[in-house]
């Protein structure tokens, strides 16, 4: 892999996890627009790392880039748990901790070289976010007219 594959592709998880961060950042969550650039940035280093030391040790090593990627999914999943706050009867923070493992999905895609499904979560993400917000309170206020 040449250095320019692995700029773009960092380059390229920044610019999708910033997407994603923004929402965020407009709704004033704790976890924004830099948070998630910086999972996502994190993720794709880690597995741009696996798959560097795989190519490195090709012929003298087994190596299985996934191993540290399947930590990722781990590691994010504690970063998420500290967005999640429980106030009273209601908990708040699960959208901000699902959107940063998305994210952290998404740099292992990008880092991994699955361009088109980053690229396609990305869309789903957006739109689940931004566009179904609406549809969201309306089932809430229903559920509170009942």
């Amino acid at each position: 892999m040449t250095d320019w594959v692995i700029v773009q592709r960092l380059f390229l998880t920044a610019v999708l996890a910033g997407c994603i961060g923004y929402e965020r950042e407009r709704l004033g969550r704790a976890a924004g627009l830099r948070t998630h650039i910086l999972a996502g940035v994190g993720a794709c280093l880690i597995m741009l790392t696996g798959l560097h030391v795989m190519e490195a040790l090709q012929g003298v090593a087994e190596v299985d880039p996934t191993r540290m990627a399947a930590q990722v999914v781990s590691g994010i999943g504690f970063l998420g748990a500290g967005a999640i706050l429980r106030d009273r009867a209601s908990v708040r923070g699960l959208t901000t901790a699902a959107s940063l493992w998305a994210v952290a999905g998404l740099g292992l895609a990008v880092g991994s070289g699955f361009l088109s499904g980053a690229v396609a979560a990305t869309v789903i993400m957006l739109v689940t976010l931004f566009g179904m917000r609406q549809l969201d309170r309306r089932i809430r206020n229903e559920r509170q007219e009942r």
